[in-house]
């Protein structure tokens, strides 16, 4: 490669990972931890489920509450399972008989709450909101949608750049990525060793931060083009013209008939029957449409066990009144091109197709990719960090580090802090918890922030936030038990295996900081070369 074209190539790799670097370690930190959403929520409500649990949900008992305070005849109700709790998603849109006397709806969130499938008790989004639902918006920064899609926006640059530094990094060192993936040099100046660590997890991870370039990068921007002002372009403000194009449904539609039906229908023996046809799928999804009117149908879905297929999903739609199957997708029948790469693309994404062990894999190279990115932050400024450089450039270099160090490590310990105060306070306010949560994190991020950029040393902040995390980490499942009862143990033994997870990944990451702040202890340190006194 020319000399000139090798400088395009470093140079891009290093800006790009520069501009993007705090972020998307945001990204893969929280990211790392939205894994394990749905073992956080039943943590965090003490509500761990069996398998196949939406197969169990009594949606006759379901539907008399909902329909002792609503009116639901002429509705499209839909339960929705997406996440593995107890708690499902309910939405319905308005009546059709348009004579009905109901009260003036207000907005989208008002047909949509959660309902908890025990005892049957809703809730809004506000009083239901969880951990699991913070980490995972934050890692696509959803909860800095102050403008429109601002959020949503960043996070697909910040995925878009994080491709290009992939694409260029795997240029740059292709001639020696192999040799020096074998390379450790700990007794090396730090340039060195950030280069060897940079190099050797870099390339450990590699397929995994370029999968999540990918598949990141798709599904922001695929969210995109489902918003109204690209629907009003492309499909004439048609959701249902875009929904065909994209192949995600091809059932007929089913009208309402004015009429109401006169005789009880069991959605449950809909269920039951479903489940006996299908069972080796994990029923997910159940769509009442035109509740009580002569037309009613149920439509039922779900996706086969990953053990069995990966992709593709089911479909039965019945007509209430006499049982006959009006639609059938075998879920183990040949799906098209575009129901398989959508698929294919959110498995990859979201790692939940292998179990616990994938789970554990995706885990830990996220932490690792973390690692990637500091270290090619420290790379960055201790090559610049020579005579040659103006003082003042190198004063910029060193303050631009500090701050990126502090950002980044002190999630560690302002992660730990949320778990334990959500468990402990956070159903004390109700529908305020967000607001809460909110202010739990953000202000002591904030805070550690600003007294690591006030110290502005490295090693002062990596061992602080790994003492800090590792320490308050310790009380994660010791509020747990305190608060539930469920020890560690406790939960093992009655198989509670969500709760035990949570409070086990607590306790090794624990153990795991107090291991590398013993080497860091045990070895010689060299402090920060640039004062900015």
């Amino acid at each position: 490669m020319a000399n000139r074209l090798y400088n395009v190539f470093f140079h891009t790799h290093t800006i790009s990972g520069i501009i993007i670097s705090a972020a998307l370690y945001v990204i893969f930190f929280t990211g790392s931890i939205s894994f394990l959403r749905d073992e956080i929520n039943a943590w965090e409500r003490n509500q761990p489920i069996e398998t196949d649990y939406f197969k169990t949900i009594d949606f006759d008992k379901a539907l008399s509450e909902i329909g002792k305070e609503k009116e639901l005849y002429g509705r499209d109700i839909n339960f929705s399972h997406r996440y593995f709790e107890r708690r499902v998603g309910v939405s319905m849109g308005r009546s059709k008989d348009t004579t009905l006397q109901e009260p003036k709806q207000r907005g989208r969130r008002g047909n949509f709450f959660y309902m908890d499938m025990e005892n049957f008790d809703q809730k809004d989004y506000n009083s239901n909101y969880s951990l699991g639902e913070f980490f995972y918006r934050l890692h696509f920064f959803a909860q800095l949608n102050f403008f429109g899609r601002s959020g949503y926006f960043l996070s697909g640059f910040v995925a878009f750049f994080f491709l290009f530094a992939v694409i260029t990094g795997v240029i740059v060192h292709w001639k020696k990525i192999i040799s020096s993936f074998y390379v450790f040099r700990p007794k090396a100046k730090w340039k060195a060793i950030w280069t060897d660590a940079h190099v050797a997890l870099g390339m450990i991870g590699l397929p995994y931060q370029f999968m999540f370039a990918v598949t990141g990068a798709f599904l922001i921007i695929g969210y995109m083009v489902m918003l109204p002002p690209v629907q009003s372009v492309i499909f004439d403000d048609d959701a249902q013209k875009m929904e065909k194009a994209m192949a995600y449904d091809s059932e007929q539609e089913y009208e309402f008939s004015w009429n109401k039906m006169d005789q009880q229908i069991s959605i449950n023996d809909f269920v039951e029957e479903t489940a006996k046809d299908w069972t080796d799928v994990q029923i997910t999804n159940l769509q009442v449409i035109n509740y009580g009117d002569e037309n009613m149908h149920i439509k039922i879905s779900g996706s086969p066990y990953y053990s069995e297929k990966l992709l593709g999903t089911g479909q039965k739609t019945y007509r209430a009144r006499d049982g006959f199957v009006t639609y059938d997708k075998d879920p183990f029948s040949k799906i098209s091109y575009a129901e398989g790469a959508l698929d294919t693309l959110r498995r990859l994404h979201y790692g939940d197709f292998g179990g616990y062990g994938m789970k554990l894999i995706y885990l830990v190279l996220g932490f690792i990719t973390c690692f990637v990115i500091l270290s090619g932050v420290l790379i960055w400024q201790v090559a610049r960090d020579r005579k040659t450089v103006s003082l003042a450039k190198r004063r910029f270099n060193a303050w631009l580090v500090h701050l990126y160090v502090a950002v980044c490590l002190s999630l560690y310990p302002v992660t730990a802090l949320a778990f334990i105060a959500m468990k402990l306070f956070a159903d004390d306010y109700g529908d305020m918890r967000r607001t809460f949560l909110y202010n739990v994190f953000f202000y002591s991020w904030l805070l550690l922030i600003v007294v690591f950029l006030i110290k502005r040393n490295n090693a002062f902040t990596n061992k602080v936030s790994l003492w800090l995390g590792a320490v308050i980490g310790l009380f994660v499942p010791i509020a747990n038990g305190y608060v539930t009862n469920n020890w560690l143990w406790t939960s093992w033994n009655n198989g509670y295996y969500q709760i035990f997870v949570v409070d086990l990944f607590w306790l090794l990451m624990s153990l795991t900081a107090f291991a590398v702040l013993y080497r860091i202890n045990a070895t010689t340190k060299q402090p920060d070369k640039v004062s900015t006194a």
